[in-house]
């Protein structure tokens, strides 16, 4: 088992809340960039760690590259969030995020979708293979 993914997995409760609750005031119509400053407020204001970019070391055939991602949001450095407002979530979208998921070595991903009517639609949660058992 990952050694965060329990914590992770308590996590997500609170990481969910907080979302409703922006998802609630905003509605379902904005542009990505609004929701993802509302939730990192949201999850400010319970307390949570949050950030939004962290460099990973990339190896190659012996060369060393650190490289910056940026990424919606890392919480308490166990979950990783990435935010859409789109009409459909395709695979590319979960695909991007279980790479990100792999190169920070995080077990969990939350994948929400806020151009949804109800939040709890719009939501995907990732595991890194591995990570639950």
């Amino acid at each position: 088992m990952h050694p965060l993914y329990p914590k992770g997995a308590k996590l997500t409760e609170r990481i969910m809340g907080a979302a409703i609750e922006v998802h609630r005031d905003k509605g379902p119509d904005l542009v990505e960039s609004i929701y993802e400053w509302c939730l990192l407020k949201e999850l400010g204001l319970r307390k949570l760690t949050l950030v939004n970019q962290k460099s990973v070391q990339i190896s190659y055939k012996g060369f060393i590259k650190d490289e910056p991602l940026r990424f919606d949001m890392l919480v308490d450095d166990c979950v990783l969030i990435e935010i859409k407002s789109v009409e459909n979530i395709f695979p590319v979208h979960k695909a991007q995020l279980l790479s990100y998921m792999k190169l920070l070595n995080v077990s969990l991903g939350l994948l929400i979708n806020f151009h949804v009517p109800k939040l709890t639609n719009g939501v995907s949660r990732l595991i890194l293979p591995g990570a639950d058992f």
